[in-house]
């Protein structure tokens, strides 16, 4: 699990159940995403919570969270968006 500590003292990171955030302060844990289907079957990565673009289609949800998780990392995560 990466932790980004920006210089307003905010950390950032993307949530996974391995460290205890608690220990950190109190977290606000908000949704950078939605990962949905459309008619079609097709999914499709929302990243506008964090002010980023759509990622698909993809034919299989795996994949979507894939470039979900790729996108926040890369584009997210250091603070250059959001």
């Amino acid at each position: 699990m990466q932790l980004i500590v920006l210089p307003t003292g905010e950390i950032r990171c993307l949530y996974e159940e391995v460290l205890d955030l608690t220990a950190l302060g109190r977290p606000a844990i908000t949704r950078a995403s939605h990962v949905e289907p459309d008619a079609e079957g097709q999914w499709w990565a929302d990243l506008s919570p964090v002010e980023g673009p759509t990622l698909g289609p993809y034919p299989h949800r795996t994949e979507a969270l894939g470039a979900e998780h790729g996108w926040l990392k890369a584009n997210w995560l250091g603070g250059s968006a959001g």
